[in-house]
């Protein structure tokens, strides 16, 4: 096999209080083909979508990088060329798992390319090695919801199908707001009831989806040890929360380091009207914003 199609599914991490451990997989995907060359052939790149006008085909491109840490550690001797084709559809410095969903496809296409010689824990530490933790590869490579965790320098991951059944609203707004930024903005220490308040609600929200039970759901989602330090980084973040709630969700949370904000709402809620109030905040605070209305994706990255 010398070419493949690949899907890769965006992703949604920290789940509010589950900070660089929970994460979830969503049903918005990028598409990429990856064709072995010659070596003289060098690295070729066409990207269409979302932020194609950024990419180029370089050693530093991370679906390239990804691509080759697996490569080059399977097949030392075997030098090559490679053309990647992309098909964007998740949005780029918006929370929603971009990056990672580049390492995914990179670190999985070249395993296949190979032979599929790495097991799926193998290539979930070759993907957190490179984005620098779990809680986002780990979804994109097993799908569902995924607890993770780091056992030195080793990542693990239990990924989980829920039994409350969920809708996830996506509020984009135009503002990009980079990772390293939003990691900026929170404090080395927090307080120890600051700490016990995360651990109770992250503890609620697995024991809320696995039990099926949506009573504590709101509660669940809270979060004191990364939102309240990146509020200021998102313009109306308070008031797209409160539209969302109002209009019929659980509650919303900043996705990964944002800038969209992910509403969980129940399955037979009023999705459109959500969606819908959540661009209107975002708009009567200057910004405009696209919705997505999502469900959960359980199979991860796949090939064609």
């Amino acid at each position: 096999m010398d070419k493949i199609y690949i899907q890769v599914p965006a992703t949604s991490a920290n789940c509010g209080p589950g900070y660089d451990s929970l994460g979830v997989a969503c049903t918005l995907y990028n598409t990429l083909s990856f064709e072995i060359l010659p070596e003289e052939a060098g690295l070729m790149l066409e990207a269409e979508g979302e932020g194609s006008e950024y990419l180029k085909a370089s050693a530093n491109n991370l679906v390239f990088k990804s691509f080759f840490a697996v490569w080059n550690f399977v097949q030392p001797d075997n030098a090559i060329g490679l053309k990647i084709t992309m098909q964007n559809n998740i949005p780029m410095s918006r929370g929603l798992g971009s990056s990672s969903s580049a390492i995914v496809a990179g670190v999985y296409a070249a395993n296949v390319l190979s032979g599929s010689r790495l097991s799926q824990e193998e290539l979930l530490n070759f993907a957190t090695e490179i984005e620098g933790h779990p809680d986002n590869v780990a979804p994109a490579l097993l799908g569902g919801f995924t607890v993770s965790y780091m056992d030195g320098a080793k990542a693990h991951s239990l990924s989980f199908k829920p039994a409350l059944p969920l809708k996830l609203i996506a509020a984009v707004p135009e503002q990009r707001l980079a990772t390293a930024l939003a990691r900026k903005a929170i404090p080395k220490e927090v307080a120890h009831v600051d700490a016990v308040f995360n651990v109770s609600r992250a503890s609620l929200l697995i024991a809320s989806l696995m039990s099926g039970s949506a009573e504590h759901i709101a509660a669940a989602l809270e979060d004191k040890l990364h939102q309240p330090y990146r509020a200021h980084l998102i313009n109306g973040l308070q008031d797209v929360f409160n539209a969302a709630r109002d209009a019929g969700a659980y509650n919303a949370i900043i996705s990964g380091a944002g800038s969209t904000i992910l509403a969980y709402a129940p399955a037979d809620a009023e999705h459109e009207k959500i969606a819908a109030a959540m661009q209107q905040a975002f708009i009567a605070n200057g910004q405009s914003c696209r919705t997505h209305i999502l469900d959960i994706d359980y199979q991860g990255v796949r090939q064609l």
